[in-house]
């Protein structure tokens, strides 16, 4: 663990540098996602506060503010979750790619239509993952969290024909559905260098980055096989999800579920049904782990999986919509 002196201060505030001597990765730097009409998913993620892109290929999913590609979307015969890239700093690429080497990880090559020079292989559902150099895009501080009052004698809340349209500010996490949780943890913590932070039973686990990221930056869920069960991203306030929730809703995406709190990883949420079956998450004030800080991970009951408090979950929830396809 980094001691306290080995943190700077700048500006008020404690900027924790990378865990010294560990190979880990830094952030997903990026998704792809095929699904069977592009305009749908057009307008999906556009309403949900996106910035949607067109590219030769597809859509580029964007936050507004943010330079970072957060993920591309593609045309594809169904729904699937095709890859996962996750980034490194330079310095660290040659010792993972001789981490695979030692390990025995067989490297495959990229996908077709993908131009990279990353380093691929399969996870042990056989879907497609990458490891490349990229900018940290993961947090490096908890992200700022509001919650806005007024004084006394004044209103506190616009009119809902004023209501501002939410944005967005960047990908929190990814949850993906495996056959074998407590397997992908083993895998991922000896590949990728990620940390457990909390799990419950064999059902649901959640892990971190070692280089500072919030709570979970990938999480897994038990199922049959591979899929997407949510995208998460990251908004600013609870008011923030509500509106979002109810923006939804008036273009029609009525099935989700929230508003809500977890109790692992605490953030606030609400879910919102995407046209495939998975879910886009609104998600505020996740816990976040420093890169200084050793989170002792635990087995969690099965009624600290899900929420604190919120609307019971719906009998949909956990489906993997992949595996009917």
């Amino acid at each position: 663990m980094i001691r306290e002196a080995d943190v700077t201060e700048i500006r008020g505030r404690f900027v924790a540098p990378e865990r010294p001597g560990e190979l880990g990765v830094h952030s997903i730097d990026g998704f792809r996602l095929a699904v069977p009409d592009l305009g749908v998913a057009e307008r999906f993620y556009s309403a949900f506060g996106l910035d949607v892109r067109a590219e030769t290929d597809g859509l580029a999913l964007h936050t507004f503010g943010h330079d970072h590609r957060w993920g591309e979307v593609v045309e594809g015969s169904r729904k699937r979750l095709a890859h996962l890239s996750f980034g490194v700093w330079e310095h660290d690429f040659d010792g993972f790619r001789r981490r695979l080497e030692t390990i025995g990880v067989k490297r495959i090559d990229p996908p077709p239509g993908v131009t990279s020079d990353g380093l691929w292989f399969r996870n042990p559902d056989g879907m497609a993952m990458e490891i490349r150099v990229a900018g940290k895009s993961s947090p490096d501080e908890k992200s700022a969290f509001a919650a806005p009052s007024v004084t006394a004698g004044r209103q506190g809340s616009e009119s809902r024909r004023n209501a501002p349209r939410v944005h967005p500010r960047r990908l929190s996490h990814i949850l993906i559905f495996t056959s074998d949780v407590l397997g992908s943890i083993a895998f991922y913590e000896r590949v990728l260098g990620l940390r457990l932070s909390d799990r419950s039973g064999e059902g649901v686990a959640f892990m971190h980055g070692i280089h500072g990221s919030d709570h979970h930056m990938l999480a897994l869920a038990k199922s049959a096989g591979p899929g997407l069960h949510h995208l998460s991203w990251d908004v600013g306030s609870i008011h923030d999800i509500g509106l979002g929730a109810m923006h939804m809703a008036d273009r029609g995406y009525l099935e989700g579920w929230g508003l809500g709190r977890h109790v692992l990883g605490s953030n606030y949420f609400h879910y919102v049904r995407d046209p495939w079956g998975s879910l886009c998450e609104y998600s505020a004030d996740i816990d976040y782990i420093p890169a200084n800080f050793d989170w002792q991970a635990e087995d969690n009951p099965p009624e600290d999986s899900f929420y604190i408090w919120g609307p019971a979950p719906p009998p949909w929830l956990i489906d993997n919509s992949e595996l009917d396809a």
